[in-house]
């Protein structure tokens, strides 16, 4: 199965079928068929693309409802750590973080349900993330917690001396300080509270 647990109820580790040979390799990096057999019926509207340098950190975002998002996040050159946190009220996983390594290697993707914070390190020389969003960028939804939240205690495996955050995600405010606005149900749907 293409589909990893996580841990985390509705966040999914997606693996590719890769076909190499002596030419190279060949994969579908995302199928809506492969996703509706395995129950996933998400209609993606938006293709995100960033590059960025060693020591960047974005994050960690999410829009609030109805413009939350879920996405697909894979790496297309150099090694990222990707970590979400779930906000979602409710859920056995509330306030904990998730993290893994997602390489132009590995292929692996994850898929981040609405009602997770998501963000990530660049962990090598430069890094190419694309995701994909079921729902479309507003800026009037947007909203973050701060990478460094000491409740959190994320090691996102850079030196302080060469982390690199935006001007926008260091206004960021703690975990604490966010009211819920996501709610877990038993059909794993993160609805608004």
């Amino acid at each position: 199965m293409p589909f990893l647990q996580t841990g985390f109820s509705d966040l999914l580790i997606f693996e590719p079928t890769l076909l190499s040979d002596k030419r190279g390799y060949f994969y579908e990096s995302y199928s809506e068929a492969t996703f509706r057999k395995h129950g996933l019926n998400i209609k993606f509207v938006q293709d995100n693309h960033a590059e960025s340098q060693y020591g960047v950190i974005r994050g960690l975002h999410y829009q609030l409802p109805p413009f939350a998002q879920t996405k697909l996040v894979r790496v297309l050159a150099g090694c990222i750590k990707d970590v979400v946190v779930d906000l979602r009220l409710g859920s056995s996983t509330y306030k904990k973080y998730f993290e893994v390594i997602l390489t132009a290697s590995n292929k692996k993707q994850l898929l981040v349900p609405k009602g997770f914070a998501h963000g990530y390190a660049v962990l090598s020389e430069k890094a190419e993330v694309v995701y994909k969003c079921d729902e479309f960028y507003s800026k009037r939804s947007e909203a973050g917690i701060t990478f460094n939240d000491p409740s959190l205690n994320i090691n996102w495996q850079i030196p302080k001396s060469r982390i690199i955050v935006s001007e926008k995600d260091q206004l960021f405010s703690q975990l604490e300080n966010h009211k819920p606005v996501f709610y877990y149900s038993e059909v794993g749907v993160a609805s608004e509270i």
